[in-house]
């Protein structure tokens, strides 16, 4: 038997947003497992198969592409947070994407077998993928559109917004890298918001 998660029951029931029976949330809670991944370890590497969609209970996952050799990152999962590589995950092909720890993670983990039966068969669950799915693809349109209105200083004071302990938890190259710009314009941001 796992350890109490309270983190992810009140992460489970902020994303469901409704009064559902307590026995169907502790269903899903029961279905996860702990895993452990150490600094730099995978969750999964490109061209490999995803086999978790995870909650993060600490540390951060970075999600990254290589471009001509280059890593880009295209997204960070924080603590209290779902990730996966979804398409990967669901279809059971090869992912095109790593994603990373950058620093030591404690993930509560669900396989697809376990994702499809709450998916079917557990109205919370259910909800709150559905819920999910809405909230992230709000985020996504959130994004595109700040990467061609803002300006670099402000994609990065929306960033810092919503942690203002970011910049220390997260190494400058994937902070400038998701936010679309060099290390070094990055640099002089950080310096003139500490003025």
């Amino acid at each position: 038997m796992f350890p109490e998660n309270p983190n992810l029951k009140a992460y489970l029931q902020n994303v469901i947003n409704e009064n559902s029976l307590p026995e169907e949330i502790q269903m899903i809670l029961d279905a996860f497992s702990l895993l452990k991944l150490a600094k730099n370890e995978y969750l999964v590497r490109e061209n490999s198969i995803c086999n978790y969609f995870c909650f993060i209970e600490s540390g951060i996952l970075q999600h990254a592409i290589s471009v001509s050799g280059v890593e880009k990152t295209t997204y960070l999962a924080l603590k209290n947070s779902c990730t996966s590589a979804l398409y990967s995950f669901r279809h059971k092909i090869a992912s095109r994407k790593n994603i990373k720890a950058i620093s030591d993670c404690e993930l509560w983990i669900l396989t697809l077998a376990d994702f499809e039966i709450l998916l079917n068969t557990n109205k919370a669950f259910h909800t709150f993928y559905y819920n999910l799915i809405e909230n992230q693809i709000y985020k996504i349109d959130e994004y595109r559109i700040d990467l061609i209105t803002l300006s670099p200083e402000e994609r990065y004071q929306k960033l810092i917004e919503n942690d203002i302990a970011l910049p220390q938890k997260v190494p400058l190259q994937y902070l400038s890298s998701l936010l679309g710009i060099s290390d070094r314009h990055l640099s002089r941001i950080r310096k003139n918001t500490l003025k």
